[in-house]
C-alpha cells in the first residue's frame, strides 16, 4: 500500500507557511518562556506614508521606563496578531532571549495586508526616482514608520533595527534602499530578491508548483477591499500531491478547476511565463546601493524557498556596496528552521550540535546588541558558515573563500564518475527516455506540499527509474571539501523541442545511503536567455550551462561523489511538455515523451564543476 504524508488542521497550516513564506515572527516559539505581559506594554498605532496610506502597527514597549531602548523593526504580509491591546504573543523578537535584552518591539502589516490600508504588490516594484508623494515603495513605507517612531515613541534611543524571513526577508531587504538615518542595523533572512530566477516560484525559468500553488492557493485569494489576508490552507481531499497534480492537468487547468479567477498573483504568474519587465521591476538587486546600515544576512543550506535570496543579496551588496559592513550566515537548515528550534537535525540528518540555538545567541543577537546598544561583539566573521558532512561551523573572511580550486568531475562510461574526461574517441551518449505524464518524483512518500526535509531525504528511491541516470565515482582515499556554487555543463540532444535537465549532486556513505548536496533545474528553453526562449532542434547537440546554489560540503573518506541527471523533478517542478510551447497555456496534448541524450566524450564532455577547498584550509 502506498504510504502518504498528510497533516491537518492548524499543523497544515503552519507547515504551509514555512513551506513558502510565512515563519509568523510572534509564533515561532511553541511555548512560553518569558512573561510578556509582565514585562512589556503592547500599544496599536496607524501610522501615516506620504500618501496618506495608514498602515497598522503594534508597538510592545518595556514598562521599565528609567532607561532608553532601541527599536526593533518587522514589517510582515502575515499578520502582527494577535490584535488587541490586551492580546499578546508567546514571544517577541527574532528569538526569546531578545525579550529578556528589552527592545522595543515593532510590528507593522504591510500595506494592503491585514489591518493596514492601502493596495498590496507583490514583491512591489522598486521606485528609484521619486518625483511626489504618490510615488511609494516599500523603501518609503520604512522610511516613513522608522522617521514617525522615532519621533512619537517614547523612551527610544533613535537607533532601529530591522529583520524579517522570507517575505517578511524581502520587507527587510527593500527597507536597505535609500535608509533613514536611524535604520543602523538589517537582518534579512530567507530574503525574496527574484521570483523567476531562483526564489519560491521558478529556479532557472522553471515553475516550482508545489510551493507556489499552495501559497496562492492560502495567501492570494481576493478579499473585502483593498485590503489581502491568508485563509485556510487548500483543501486537497488527499495526501497524494503526486497523483493530485498529475490529475489537474497543465497548469492552464488550476484556475479553470480551483482558483475560479480569484487568485490575481496566479493569475498573473501565468500571463507571464518569461522574465520580461513583470519579473525585472520585481527583481530587487539591482536597486541595493550605497547601503548604510550593517547587514547581517541569514540563509539555510536546505531552504529550497529562498537560498538564492539569501547568497544574491549578500553577494549584491559586497560588489555594489563595498564600503557596508556586510556578514552572512548559512546554517544547516530549511526554510525559517533557525528561528524556530535548536538545528539539531533535519530529516535523517544529524548535526552534532544544536546550531540554531548557537546562530541565535551567538550571532544574530550580538549583532543588533552590538550596532543598536554599542555592546562589544558582533557577527564572528564576514562570513560565518556550516559544513555539512563535517559537521562544523566555520569562519571566513569571503564567501565564497577565495582559496578554492576548481575541479571537475565528469560523467563517464558504465556510471562512472571521475576527474580525468573521456579520451579522444567517437561520440559516446547515455540515454534514456522522459515521460511527462509519468514524471520522477522529488520525494519517495507523496506529499501535497514542499516538505522542509526534502532535500535531507535519502535519494535512493529515485535511483533505479529508467529515467534517471546515475554515475558515481570511485570510494574516496581522503576528505573532499566543496565550497562555493555547483556548476553543471551538459551536452545533450532531444527528440523534442524543450525539456528539463535536473543535477542532483550526491554524498554517498557507507552505508549506501545516498545524502543530496544539492540539487537544482535548468529549463533548456532558457538557455541563452531568460527573456528570449529558444526551441531545441531535434537530435542537435545544445550545451546547457547552469550555476547551483552554493554549498560547504564535506565528502568524508571512504564516502563516494554521485551525480543523478533526470528531466522531471515533479511535483516540486512542473511538468515540461518537452515542445516548445507557452507551458503556462499547454493543452494535454502538448505533453509527449522523448528520448533525452546526455554526451560525454572527449569534445562534449558533460560535466559538474565544484570549487575545492585545499586541505591546508581544513581544520
Amino acid at each position: 500500500m502506498r504510504q502518504f504524508r498528510v497533516t491537518l488542521g492548524t499543523e497544515l497550516l503552519r507547515v504551509l507557511f514555512l513551506l513558502f513564506a510565512a515563519v509568523e515572527p510572534l509564533v515561532a516559539q511553541t511555548a512560553p518562556v518569558y512573561d510578556i505581559p509582565a514585562h512589556y506594554q503592547k500599544r496599536d498605532y496607524t501610522i501615516p506614508m506620504r500618501d496618506g496610506v495608514k498602515l497598522f502597527t503594534s508597538v510592545y514597549s518595556p514598562r521599565d521606563t528609567s532607561g532608553r531602548y532601541p527599536l526593533l523593526l518587522n514589517r510582515t504580509p502575515y499578520s502582527v496578531g494577535p490584535y488587541g491591546t490586551d492580546a499578546y504573543p508567546r514571544s517577541l523578537g527574532p528569538a526569546v532571549r531578545f525579550a529578556e535584552s528589552e527592545y522595543i518591539f515593532v510590528y507593522q502589516d504591510v500595506r494592503g495586508r491585514y489591518h493596514s490600508e492601502g493596495h498590496f504588490v507583490h514583491m512591489t516594484p522598486q521606485r528609484d526616482v521619486k518625483r511626489g508623494v504618490e510615488d511609494v515603495d516599500e523603501s518609503s513605507d520604512t522610511y516613513d514608520t522608522i522617521d514617525w517612531l522615532v519621533k512619537n515613541i517614547p523612551h527610544n534611543n533613535e537607533r532601529v533595527g530591522l529583520w524579517g524571513i522570507s517575505y517578511g526577508g524581502f520587507f527587510a531587504a527593500a527597507g536597505l534602499i535609500d535608509a533613514h538615518p536611524a535604520l543602523k542595523a538589517v537582518s534579512p533572512q530567507a530574503p525574496q530578491v527574484d521570483w523567476f530566477l531562483g526564489d519560491d516560484t521558478h529556479h532557472n525559468g522553471a515553475f516550482f508548483l508545489t510551493s507556489t500553488f499552495n501559497f496562492m492557493a492560502m495567501c492570494g485569494h481576493l478579499g473585502a477591499g483593498t485590503s489581502m489576508q491568508c485563509g485556510a490552507p487548500f483543501d486537497f481531499g488527499t495526501g497524494d500531491g503526486y497523483q493530485f497534480f498529475l490529475d489537474m492537468g497543465s497548469l492552464a487547468d488550476a484556475d479553470a478547476k480551483y482558483f475560479h479567477g480569484q487568485v490575481p498573483g496566479w493569475t498573473e504568474m501565468m500571463e507571464h511565463g518569461t522574465y520580461d519587465q513583470l519579473w525585472r521591476d520585481r527583481n530587487i538587486l539591482p536597486h541595493v546601493k550605497h547601503v548604510k546600515p550593517a547587514v547581517l544576512t541569514v540563509g539555510g543550506w536546505y531552504d529550497a524557498n529562498n537560498f538564492y535570496g539569501a547568497l544574491h543579496l549578500f553577494e549584491t551588496i559586497e560588489r555594489q556596496s563595498p564600503g557596508t559592513d556586510n556578514a552572512i550566515v548559512i546554517g544547516p537548515w530549511s526554510h525559517g528552521q533557525w528561528a524556530r528550534d535548536a538545528g539539531a537535525q533535519l530529516g535523517i540528518l544529524r548535526f552534532g550540535s544544536n546550531t540554531g540555538i548557537e546562530y541565535r545567541g551567538q550571532v544574530l543577537l550580538p549583532f543588533f546588541e552590538h550596532h543598536l546598544k554599542g555592546k562589544e561583539g558582533g557577527p564572528p566573521a564576514k562570513a560565518f558558515v556550516y559544513e555539512t558532512g563535517a559537521n562544523r561551523w566555520r569562519r571566513f573572511a569571503s564567501w565564497p573563500p577565495k582559496e578554492t580550486v576548481s575541479q571537475s568531475f565528469y560523467l563517464g562510461a558504465h556510471g562512472s564518475l571521475s576527474t580525468v574526461p573521456a579520451r579522444q574517441g567517437p561520440d559516446t551518449t547515455d540515454q534514456f527516455v522522459s515521460d511527462p505524464n509519468h514524471p520522477v518524483p522529488f520525494m519517495a512518500v507523496p506529499s501535497t506540499g514542499m516538505d522542509p526535509d526534502y532535500m535531507a531525504q535519502d535519494q535512493r528511491f529515485g535511483a533505479n527509474r529508467p529515467d534517471v541516470l546515475v554515475y558515481q565515482g570511485e570510494l574516496l582515499t581522503e576528505d573532499l571539501t566543496i565550497a562555493g556554487p555547483v556548476s553543471p555543463t551538459l551536452f545533450v540532444a532531444t527528440t523534442g523541442t524543450d525539456g528539463d535537465w535536473i543535477v542532483k549532486v550526491i554524498d554517498v556513505h557507507p552505508d549506501g545511503t545516498q545524502e543530496l548536496v544539492r540539487g537544482d533545474v535548468t529549463r533548456a528553453k532558457f538557455r541563452s536567455s531568460f527573456e528570449k526562449p529558444e526551441p531545441l532542434v531535434p537530435g542537435k547537440v545544445a550545451q546547457l550551462d547552469f550555476e547551483m546554489p552554493d554549498v560547504l560540503h564535506t565528502f568524508r573518506k571512504g564516502h563516494r561523489i554521485m551525480v543523478h541527471v533526470q528531466s522531471s523533478w515533479f511535483p516540486l517542478v512542473d511538468r515540461n511538455p518537452q515542445v516548445f510551447v507557452d507551458i503556462y497555456r499547454a493543452s494535454a496534448a502538448d505533453f509527449r515523451k522523448a528520448t533525452q541524450q546526455i554526451f560525454r566524450s572527449a569534445h562534449q564532455s558533460s560535466r559538474v564543476t565544484f570549487n575545492v577547498l585545499p586541505a591546508r584550509m581544513t581544520p
